[in-house]
């Protein structure tokens, strides 16, 4: 698993605009810039889009305010269904969905997990990162002990308490 102090994996995602193919870069998104990205099971699920989805959204002017650049939903789908989600979530550009459809950034990062039970197939580990020109700063994992679909610390808050220093005390008294 990629840690605090790595280099985002370097790969091509392919994307949908305006009806044309895009290809964009992990160059593209993170170099030169401060983003945040949090990555979830799938579009269209209940806990990515009642709460994870939503909760970034609410906070984005927040997140800006913070220093950050972009935020970018990840999740191991292809970019038509990336796109019909953020439409039905109504997402302007506070967020920009991301489409790891052959979960190819995933499995780098060492998130892919395997969800067949619930008949997904292969799909993102729920976590969210804060990411300096391509270098991880911070990561916020749910357990993996845990449960089902746990989502506990990969919410926007946690990442605004963060960013606003809060999350760096508690982190630096563990």
């Amino acid at each position: 698993m990629r840690q605090v102090g790595d280099r985002v994996p370097d790969v091509t995602f392919h994307t949908r605009k305006d009806g044309n193919w895009v290809d964009v870069t992990s160059k593209d998104i993170f170099d030169g810039k401060t983003v945040v990205v949090f990555a979830l099971p799938g579009a269209f699920t209940p806990t990515c889009s009642s709460t994870h989805l939503p909760g970034y959204m609410a906070h984005a002017d927040e997140l800006a305010a913070e220093g950050v650049d972009d935020i970018y939903c990840l999740s191991v789908n292809d970019s038509f269904v990336m796109n019909a989600w953020a439409k039905d979530q109504g997402v302007d550009d506070e967020v920009k969905v991301i489409p790891d459809g052959s979960g190819h950034f995933t499995r780098e990062m060492g998130m892919l997990v395997d969800k067949d039970e619930l008949g997904f197939g292969y799909r993102s580990w729920r976590y969210s990162m804060l990411v300096r020109d391509g270098k991880i700063e911070k990561m916020f994992v749910e357990d993996r002990n845990e449960p089902g679909d746990p989502f506990k610390v990969s919410d926007a808050k946690t990442m605004l308490d963060y960013l606003r220093g809060e999350g760096k005390a508690a982190a630096a008294a563990e």
